[in-house]
């Protein structure tokens, strides 16, 4: 394969993805090579190939006669995924509090703070932003390189199919940063088993919520409209 074909391919592949982590594309309809090459700046056949290992690697989805379209994780592969986070981001918290919580994950939980006190002065959609990134600075502050790299080729494909579910719920968004709180503060004290404990807790109550919202999409009144 050409030098140049492959980096074509690659710009794509990475282009397409982070479009889609940052919400730009309706997750309804199916992607388009000729409109994604025009926007890319890239031939289509870079583009087709990017779109194949994209379906490859589990972001996208071939439906026959009607095209290829975002991937709409299902509940048992919701559960298999926040096994494997649970597992990654657990060691991670608990490597953090051994080693010190990262000037950034400080950062972090000041900010985790002002938004506890003063709820309503942020906007729900920056919240949940900024708790995705925490989540992230929790596995770099472990201080693991392979950690790292085991996790972040993860993140942007399950950044994607989560956001097809992410459902503002006021109640849920303020729970959710006072768990987030609760592990940067067992991490700030060193305490390994509780930060380990609590994003374990933390990950196991986002599932439940992502499930219940899942299953109202899967719904048949639903189903329609998301398809």
């Amino acid at each position: 394969m050409p030098v140049s074909f492959q980096l074509e391919r690659d710009r794509a592949y990475g282009a397409v993805l982070n479009m889609l982590s940052e919400g730009g594309h309706d997750a309804a309809a199916p992607l388009s090579e000729r409109k994604l090459a025009e926007s890319l700046g890239v031939g289509r056949t870079p583009v087709r190939e990017a779109l194949r290992d994209l379906a490859r690697d589990g972001v996208l989805e071939v439906r026959p006669a009607r095209g290829t379209f975002v991937h709409r994780l299902d509940t048992e592969e919701l559960r298999e995924l926040y096994e494997v986070r649970q597992s990654l981001e657990g060691l991670a918290a608990r490597l953090a509090a051994e080693r010190g919580p990262t000037q950034a994950l400080t950062e972090y939980g000041e900010h985790m703070r002002r938004i506890l006190d003063d709820p309503s002065a942020f906007d729900l959609a920056e919240i949940h932003r900024h708790g995705v990134a925490f989540h992230l600075e929790v596995i770099r502050a472990s201080g693991n390189s392979y950690l790292l790299r085991t996790y972040e080729p993860m993140r942007l494909r399950f950044t994607i199919v989560l956001n097809l579910l992410l459902h503002y719920d006021d109640n849920r968004v303020r729970e959710a940063v006072q768990e987030h709180y609760e592990v940067f503060d067992a991490i700030r004290r060193g305490d390994g088993d509780a930060a380990e404990y609590n994003i374990r807790k933390h990950l196991a109550q986002g599932l439940a919520a992502r499930t219940r919202f899942a299953d109202d999409l899967a719904s048949p009144d639903e189903l329609g409209a998301a398809e």
